[in-house]
């Protein structure tokens, strides 16, 4: 059995009373105590908000989940959803080349990340990045010359109202 001890410490006390009111902020509460006594917790947190996945099992990439892209030469829109995506790949360039990643809001583009070669070595650069899309917003890849490429795939991870997309 362990022992019990009483904390009184107004400012614990009141965050418990503002976190949870039923234990004292909106009538006679109980003082906080701590024991030496093992109390094992249970989070039940991902249950209860519907999902049952490891966070890192429902980021997981799956045949149907992921959109792949090839963009070399040209600007091509590769997300046009609202909601929190996942992008990444790689961008393969030699010579003088330009890569763009841009932000669309529906009349002005801007720039999130840029890469640049610009000597006969090819250069070869991993991205892996989350973004925001609202709605009327585009992610868009700009690639300059037939020197590079910028190859990947996109999944969306949550919806605009932050509900998680499962693989």
């Amino acid at each position: 059995m362990g022992q019990e001890y009483f904390i009184n410490n107004q400012q614990l006390q009141s965050k418990v009373d503002s976190l949870l009111p039923s234990q004292g902020g909106a009538g006679a509460g109980f003082d906080l105590s701590a024991s030496t006594q093992i109390i094992p917790i249970i989070d039940l947190t991902e249950s209860a908000e519907g999902s049952n996945l490891r966070q890192d099992l429902q980021s997981s990439l799956s045949f149907n989940s992921v959109t792949a892209f090839d963009v070399t030469n040209t600007t091509t829109t590769i997300i046009n959803n609202t909601g929190y995506f996942r992008i990444f790949g790689t961008f393969t360039g030699f010579g003088i080349t330009e890569a763009l990643v841009q932000i669309n809001d529906g009349a002005t583009d801007k720039d999130l990340i840029s890469y640049r070669t610009d000597n006969s070595n090819p250069s070869v650069i991993p991205y892996d990045f989350i973004v925001f899309l609202e709605a009327g917003h585009s992610i868009k890849l700009n690639v300059s010359s037939s020197n590079g490429f910028m190859v990947g795939c996109t999944r969306q991870i949550a919806t605009i109202d932050e509900v998680l997309v499962n693989p």
